[in-house]
């Protein structure tokens, strides 16, 4: 069994920034942490950003400039760090895993900044 946690979610004043956090444990030798998503209330959970086990990264459009993946050297905890927020970044964050075939997510992280 796989367990993704995140944290370092909160409130924050448009304009400033937060980082997040997920971290994997159990058996995950064969597998990675896949990135970050974000759902509101209603809406569809939107993949943000994305870290390849080499290190390359992908981002939404939404994002690009403003947001940052990363990974430690073990691989087991994933970053997002989140600069210039805007009111529609208030979200829950979401990291998702693949390990041994099968996609894990976290129970997700709150995010909300004010106007």
């Amino acid at each position: 069994q796989v367990q993704l946690v995140e944290s370092g979610g909160g409130l924050v004043q448009a304009g400033g920034s937060l980082s997040l956090s997920c971290t994997a444990s159990g058996n995950i030798l064969g597998g990675n942490i896949l990135g970050w998503y974000r759902q509101v209330p209603g809406g569809q959970r939107e993949r943000v950003a994305g870290i390849n086990r080499d290190g390359t990264t992908d981002y939404a459009d939404s994002v690009k400039g403003r947001f940052a993946i990363s990974k430690n050297n073990a691989g087991n905890t994933v970053f997002l760090q989140m600069s210039s927020l805007k009111p529609e970044d208030t979200a829950v964050y979401y990291c998702k895993g693949f390990y041994y075939g099968i996609f894990y997510w976290g129970k997700g992280t709150l995010v909300t900044v004010s106007s």
